[in-house]
């Protein structure tokens, strides 16, 4: 017996039963054991709770990663949708712009030749091996478009219908040595003839020929078309005069036209479907223009009987 008081189970019993007292005397004095057992459940609880909250915060903030990516994914979503409306008007408006400054250009044009009975169109393709830049356009028959309607821009003349189709047609220009062209010198009133070579097209220009060997033409005149063919309207600017030289034979000079129309870059153009004195052709224009053809003592005028047929397709020089 002696042993077990003095043995550390027994301190340590001891130990306990003081503590206990100790929350005893506590209570006791505090108002009771509730507070003792709510002290002690507390000390017991609280880690609990404590470790139970950081797993609920923890899962709470691993599920909020999906519910927010799916939000974040909408937002997204809203944000392209508006970005391709945005830029569908961006185009709407560009498109529209465009045409209001191509259509100001042509109500010009429609103001100063109010016969003339215009269909618009735009280029919508390009032979890139044609050394004379003809194009396609976005009107055929069904718009009333036929063979050899003439081609312009506000700027001036483009070239003619060579080929139609129900939805498109294939536009010749006037760099092209089958299109042959009755103009004239604003300036001198001077006749001549208006044609493609190989040569010139290159650098963009077009040949005046059969200009009479007194005329008076020179750098910076403007050149009109005659309409003396029944081909094209009278009085459409075809270029400026860049040069003017005598012909190899002599009885007549040329001169080099750069087009006032940018044929190698038109984008949009008008079609002329009928103008006033179409189809009605001069009975011999060249007669007109060059009264004295027949006495050329080389001969250089005698295919002259035929006006604007391509025959003449840049005779001579350059």
């Amino acid at each position: 017996m002696k042993e077990f008081f003095s043995s550390v189970r027994f301190k340590i019993l001891m130990g306990v039963a003081v503590v206990l007292g100790a929350f005893m005397l506590r209570a006791a004095w505090t108002g009771g054991f509730g507070t003792v057992t709510s002290s002690l459940l507390g000390a017991i609880t609280t880690p609990v709770q404590k470790l139970s909250a950081g797993i609920s915060g923890s899962v709470t903030d691993f599920f909020s990663i999906f519910v927010d990516a799916k939000a974040i994914k909408a937002e997204n979503e809203q944000q392209k949708e508006m970005i391709r409306e945005l830029n569908e008007k961006l185009v709407d408006y560009d498109k529209i712009k465009h045409q209001n400054s191509v259509y100001e250009g042509f109500l010009e044009i429609k103001e100063r030749n109010p016969e003339l009975e215009f269909e618009p169109a735009a280029v919508v393709g390009r032979d890139a091996s044609d050394r004379f830049y003809s194009f396609t356009i976005d009107k055929g028959t069904l718009d009333g478009i036929d063979v050899r309607d003439s081609v312009i821009t506000a700027d001036g003349l483009v070239g003619i219908v060579s080929e139609v189709g129900l939805t498109y047609a294939k536009v010749s220009t006037i760099l092209d040595p089958a299109t042959n062209i009755g103009v004239y010198d604003s300036r001198t009133r001077d006749t001549a003839l208006v044609t493609g070579t190989v040569g010139l097209a290159e650098k963009g220009l077009c040949k005046m020929y059969l200009l009479p060997r007194e005329s008076g033409a020179a750098v910076g005149d403007l050149v009109v078309t005659s309409g003396i063919s029944g081909k094209y309207p009278k009085e459409q600017i075809v270029g400026k005069i860049a040069e003017v030289a005598p012909e190899s034979h002599g009885s007549s000079l040329y001169a080099v036209i750069e087009p006032t129309a940018n044929i190698k870059n038109v984008k949009d153009v008008l079609v002329i479907k009928s103008f006033e004195g179409q189809g009605v052709a001069s009975a011999d224009p060249i007669a007109d223009m060059q009264p004295d053809r027949e006495e050329s003592a080389d001969g250089a005028s005698s295919g002259s009987s035929v006006a604007e047929s391509g025959t003449e397709a840049g005779g001579g020089t350059p």
